[in-house]
């Protein structure tokens, strides 16, 4: 029993100092503006890959065109992914010169794929004559100062190859909403963090931004295109294999991407499984023992949980842990809630924990060992 007491401690030490780590690197993780002397100059595509998202994708495209950035320099791919709601129809609605509509059923024929997103974007790259690619998802909404804060930070003497950007939930309220906006949000921390302080690179594809030269120099999707998620982070692995100090965090207010957060418990599950599912596939052995650093964590405060059945002892122990989890957590989500402007949703913060143990594990075995329904189709 003092055998596991100490491993315990000594397992949720390290976790204590990987928050700790965390919220001295948000800290650190300088605020970007542009510059008053920025002039746009860089050509870019942003590239939308779209399954059957009649409801969204006309208000996302909208808020790309009402970015303040000169026409000549963007344009818009919209890759129709085999949608049967009418998607690819209110796409060809807008007129502007600068919105494409590519077909992935036209491009790729009956041929199936474990990746159709990898493939989609892959496709628009090859249309697009722009040096940089920027990939954003059909339910999002931009910024209107989105491009210019993109283009302002690819435009510095040291360009990088790949610029990470935030992205946040909206939400209306109810507990699914909240849960899922507080959990990204934790995630949106980690991943500035970890870039400032070289804990492993993090990314989403929902506001990504690459050189094109750059992603042909690596083959593009090339390795990874039989995975059915990465299209975002084992992207960033190549490309940080290639070009070691090419990746660059955007941590600005005026690139934050707002996506919708999945309608039930269910559909946020499908979600956090495909996500789970890169996990073991990363070619990053720091960023591999971190995320089995938090894994093993939260399968030992459930395993304290059961244990209190049988030992008074351990529900006392679970009971000291979560309560210094949730502090430390706290020391990053504070500064990172009032950066995306949602500090009023941390007051369900302390009681989301529950669920929120039990939903890391659950993803994490049915991630490494399952299958997920997404966008209609079951994948492995």
């Amino acid at each position: 029993m003092l055998i596991l007491f100490v491993s315990i401690l000594a397992l949720s030490s390290l976790y204590g100092a990987l928050m700790l780590l965390y919220a001295m690197g948000w800290q650190r993780q300088k605020e970007f503006f542009i510059p008053k002397n920025f002039e746009p100059k860089t050509k870019i595509t942003v590239i939308v890959p779209a399954r059957n998202e009649a409801e969204n994708i006309s208000r996302c495209i909208q808020s790309i065109l009402s970015n303040h950035y000169p026409e000549r320099l963007f344009d818009v791919i919209i890759v129709d992914d085999f949608s049967t709601d009418g998607t690819a129809d209110l796409v060809k609605s807008f007129s502007q010169a600068n919105v494409r509509c590519l077909s992935l059923k036209n491009e790729i024929g009956d041929l199936k794929l474990n990746s159709y997103k990898k493939k989609a974007i892959e496709i628009a790259i090859k249309y697009s004559r722009a040096e940089l690619i920027v990939t954003t998802d059909a339910d999002c909404v931009v910024p209107p100062f989105w491009l210019q804060t993109i283009a302002a930070c690819y435009q510095q003497p040291q360009k990088p190859t790949m610029i990470v950007s935030p992205v946040c939930f909206s939400n209306q309220g109810n507990i699914v909403e909240v849960f899922q906006s507080l959990d990204f949000m934790t995630m949106q921390g980690i991943t500035a963090a970890a870039h400032n302080m070289k804990l492993g690179n993090m990314s989403n594809g929902a506001n990504l931004a690459f050189s094109r030269q750059a992603f042909y120099e690596v083959k593009g999707y090339k390795g990874i295109d039989h995975l059915a998620s990465g299209d975002d982070l084992l992207l960033m692995n190549k490309l940080q294999q290639e070009f070691p100090n090419g990746i660059a965090y955007l941590k600005a207010k005026d690139a934050i991407v707002q996506t919708a957060p999945q309608p039930t418990w269910r559909a946020f599950l499908n979600q956090r499984i495909r996500w789970a599912s890169k996990s073991g596939k990363y070619n990053d052995a720091k960023l591999t023992g971190i995320l089995l650093v938090v894994y093993l964590f939260n399968v030992t405060l459930l395993g304290l949980f059961v244990g209190g059945f049988f030992q008074a002892f351990w529900w006392l122990l679970l009971l000291g842990l979560l309560s210094l989890k949730t502090a430390l957590e706290l020391l990053l989500l504070l500064p990172t809630a009032a950066f995306f402007g949602k500090l009023r949703e941390l007051i369900f913060f302390p009681f989301l924990q529950p669920l929120h143990i039990l939903y890391i594990v659950i993803a994490g075995v049915l991630g490494f060992f399952g299958s997920y329904k997404w966008k209609e189709r079951r994948v492995k």
